[in-house]
């Protein structure tokens, strides 16, 4: 199999993506939720979205505009694109990549880059605190990702050391081994997870999806999981408005 045929199936649902995102704005838009009274009862909020390998943070940019309600007029959203790193699935191909990923499909035994994640971990964390310190309740903190995103959502939600508002896994898989729960923050347990994957999913395949639950349960953290029958390695819209409601239903008010 020549590389290439492993780098596509990350890199094409990626592309895909955004022009689906914007597809939807124009053909189903949904009205704009504009209370004056929940306006001025939002609390500042921080979204931060880490995308899939060989994607960029600017492509996934249309995600925001699908989060119309009040609650989201304070919500600052951020979209960090990965630095170009050597991928060993791909034979060593430079691309954006937020740590090593050893092999294409990731199953639920799939070699883990522990090393190279807390890495990733330790830039993620930075991002947070720069918004905390500007102002943000940690409780109004939510870390979302697909698939190689999603796994650094994981990995960046359960090593924080304070409870955050929450963390959305799309498409993505628990990125280090059980022996790592000893080293999750007490506080950092309290965190709420959402995690959706497809059942059709042929690059993160389901079961690495359905191994997140019990290593959650495990580690004692709360998760949610939605699984959807039909929807292969990408984002619907669906999910996504799944999400929103999710994070609305987390979010602070301002008091």
């Amino acid at each position: 199999m020549h590389s290439i045929l492993l780098t596509n199936p990350i890199v094409l649902p990626a592309v895909i993506l955004g022009s689906t995102i914007i597809f939807i704005l124009f053909l189903q838009p949904r009205p704009l939720s504009s209370s004056p009274k929940s306006n001025s009862m939002a609390a500042r909020s921080f979204v931060l979205w880490l995308h899939g390998l060989g994607d960029s943070g600017p492509a996934n940019e249309p995600i925001k505009t699908l989060f119309r309600s009040s609650e989201f007029r304070n919500t600052k959203w951020s979209f960090p694109s990965a630095p170009e790193n050597p991928v060993t699935c791909n034979y060593g191909m430079r691309m954006p990549s937020w740590f090593d990923i050893q092999e294409i499909p990731v199953t639920a035994d799939s070699p883990k880059a522990e090393s190279d994640v807390l890495k990733a971990v330790q830039n993620v964390h930075a991002m947070i605190d720069k918004e905390v310190a500007a102002g943000t309740d940690p409780n109004n903190v939510f870390v979302c990702g697909f698939s190689q995103g999603g796994a650094l959502t994981l990995a960046s939600v359960l090593l924080y050391p304070k409870k955050l508002g929450g963390g959305a896994v799309f498409s993505g898989w628990v990125p280090f081994n059980s022996s790592m729960i000893e080293k999750f923050p007490e506080d950092a347990k309290k965190t709420p997870i959402l995690w959706s994957h497809g059942m059709a999913d042929r690059t993160v395949l389901f079961e690495a999806g359905q191994a997140g639950p019990p290593f959650l349960q495990q580690a004692g953290v709360t998760c949610e999981f939605k699984a959807y029958p039909v929807l292969g390695h990408s984002i619907s819209n669906e999910e996504l408005q799944f999400l929103e409601s999710w994070i609305k239903t987390r979010l602070q008010s301002s008091s």
